[in-house]
């Protein structure tokens, strides 16, 4: 099982997953924001339900679920990953503007 955490100026990255012999069994990657002395859950990947997917959370406590169309649960993870590091700042400017309307 590994669990890491991060939190750095107001961005907090969430990782969990349980690995046996080298294959991913489970896993939950988060992206969080800090907004107005409280933090959000931006977008969440994770293996619940029983699929790898993707849920994309409102300020209003909305859920959007979206498949990541990825089987593998090791790739799934890779993919998670990637996605969270590279577009974080997309997810977080989504959020806000939702939080807007």
């Amino acid at each position: 099982m590994s669990l890491f955490f991060l939190s750095v100026k107001k961005i907090r990255y969430r990782h969990y997953h349980l690995r046996i012999r080298g294959e991913i069994i489970d896993f939950v990657v988060q992206y969080e924001t800090f907004i107005n002395g409280k933090w959000f859950s931006v977008v969440r990947y994770d293996t619940s339900h029983g699929f790898a997917h993707r849920d994309i959370l409102s300020l209003k406590g909305e859920k959007r679920k979206t498949p990541i169309f990825v089987s593998d649960k090791n790739d799934a993870l890779t993919f998670a990953e990637n996605d969270i590091k590279d577009n974080w700042e997309v997810y977080k400017q989504r959020f806000i503007q939702v939080a807007k309307r």
